[in-house]
């Protein structure tokens, strides 16, 4: 692997933020070019896109950074705590059962979009399914259903169960990678079409600006001028959660693999409950919801998920180095299995929004909670508005409880479809 021109954490950290930093300079610019471009590229495609451009110059790398690391494992938890602070478990509820149907339907679409690309992609690049034993490419492309209905704990689960071959395995995180931030380019340039779609979709969108007119007035209502103590207190509150969610994340993970044989089994599709990311994510978003029927709910007038938004931003930008944008088309058969899958996962939810009449907003999250995980869902649903960050981190959550279940059906398919 060649050394990129920078290795030292500190200074790529100083680039990435150089990156956002300039990304929502420009884009907060009302006229002339900034003001064109960002009203077709929404700016948090770019907070991914300019970390990319760097890792593509070979300027940076996340090969050799531990930023994201840093990233995921520390501002992550304390992000979901901020953005669930406030969260009014009611008014989500409100919003019915039309999500929980596109999230589901998203994960549906992840299962059979697998052994039917195989399918498609056998009939003009055969050569692409070769392999046998341990080097089958449908085990390799098992990783990567648990990635995308789940997330990471559930690729690692995949990989240990199916034993695909170690040295064969970056070409399919790279598959990964690529395609799922394309997607998600894709969903977040819907985003500024929102009330295109959803008059497309004859969607009601009365549950989503029910919540978001409800969330606002509260804000309004509890703003404030933010002091030290404000500061102080929401440090306390974010980072006392990633303390506690990695304390007790880690035994009750350490727990579970040493005493409960379905779990410790990497085969059982139990097996994700042995992971401390999983635990990291359901203690953090458990202790923001606990707050959130506290007087500490009032800390989002002083800008608990703004902080939060700026962590998820910063996640967003070690994302954005995962992805060499020169390495896209070296695996073009492998990548032609990405796209048809991830195109069937697309079909099917704008199929079943359409029949349903499901909002935009419940298609790219739903499909997010699946395909991007913690990481990604809290930062589409921002995008629609702030208040709505908790849906995607609640809808994430449930993508890991399925995510290996889903994800072994699954793999099973993918091998009856390559012998077809």
């Amino acid at each position: 692997m060649t050394q990129p021109l920078i290795t030292n954490d500190a200074v790529v950290f100083g680039l990435l933020a150089l990156c956002l930093g300039f990304v929502f300079y420009t884009s907060s610019i009302q006229t002339g070019f900034w003001k064109k471009l960002y009203s077709v590229v929404p700016a948090v495609l770019m907070c991914y896109l300019l970390p990319s451009i760097l890792s593509s110059l070979g300027i940076i790398s996340d090969a050799t950074s531990n930023l994201y690391f840093m990233a995921s494992r520390y501002l992550l938890p304390a992000a979901l705590v901020l953005l669930t602070l406030s969260i009014d478990l009611k008014a989500i509820a409100n919003l019915g059962g039309k999500a929980l149907i596109m999230f589901l339907t998203g994960s549906i679409g992840i299962i059979i979009g697998g052994p039917l690309a195989i399918l498609i992609v056998s009939i003009f690049s055969p050569e692409t399914l070769d392999g046998v034993g341990f080097d089958a490419v449908w085990r390799g492309l098992s990783t990567i259903a648990g990635s995308w209905i789940g997330g990471g704990a559930n690729q690692a689960a995949m990989l240990e169960i199916f034993k695909y071959n170690p040295e064969k395995y970056g070409a399919l995180v790279l598959v990964d990678i690529v395609v799922a931030n394309v997607w998600m380019a894709i969903l977040l340039l819907g985003v500024g079409r929102t009330r295109q779609l959803d008059r497309w979709l004859k969607a009601d969108v009365s549950s989503i600006e029910t919540l978001k007119t409800k969330v606002s007035a509260f804000t309004e209502k509890i703003a404030r001028i933010p002091t030290l103590k404000d500061y102080m207190m929401l440090l306390f509150f974010g980072f006392a959660a990633v303390g506690l969610s990695h304390f007790f994340g880690d035994h009750i993970s350490d727990f579970l693999v040493e005493n409960v044989d379905t779990v410790r089994n990497k085969e059982s599709f139990l097996s994700f409950l042995g992971e401390e990311f999983f635990w990291m994510v359901v203690l953090a978003t458990s202790v923001g919801i606990a707050l959130s029927f506290t007087k500490a709910k009032n800390y989002e007038g002083a800008g608990a998920s703004k902080i939060g938004g700026m962590f998820i931003y910063i996640l967003v930008a070690t994302i954005g180095m995962k992805m060499d944008l020169g390495k896209v088309l070296e695996n073009p058969g492998l990548l032609a299995i990405g796209f048809i899958w991830i195109t069937i996962h697309a079909l099917l939810l704008i199929l079943v929004a359409k029949w349903i009449k499901a909002p935009y907003f419940f298609l790219a999250v739903g499909s997010q909670a699946n395909v991007g995980g913690a990481a990604s869902a809290p930062v589409v649903a921002a995008e629609f508005h702030p208040s709505l960050a908790s849906v995607g981190v609640l809808l994430s959550v449930l993508g890991y409880v399925v995510g290996t279940f889903g994800a072994l059906l699954c793999a099973y398919l993918m091998e009856i479809a390559s012998k077809v």
